[in-house]
């Protein structure tokens, strides 16, 4: 396995540290709710949401990196 440049640790613990503060900041806007709770059924729609959300979102990557790597994004005039 190859070592870690300090560059790669500095940015591997950055983002370690915002996934943590979001994380808390999450837990504290749920703890601060005015008194509305969401029902089970809005917990579901939630997660299907960020899951499919993500998906669609790699997914339209995968294909830009699958587009540049085959040669549809050159320039086609020539």
């Amino acid at each position: 396995m190859p070592r870690l440049s300090f560059g790669m640790i500095l940015l591997l613990s950055v983002l370690g540290f915002m996934l943590l503060l979001s994380a808390y900041g999450v837990f504290v806007a749920f703890k601060m709710s005015d008194g509305s709770h969401m029902s089970v059924h809005g917990y579901v729609a939630l997660g299907l949401a960020v899951v499919l959300t993500f998906g669609l979102g790699a997914g339209l990557m995968g294909l830009a990196f699958y587009s540049d790597r085959h040669g549809y994004d050159d320039d086609q005039s020539r």
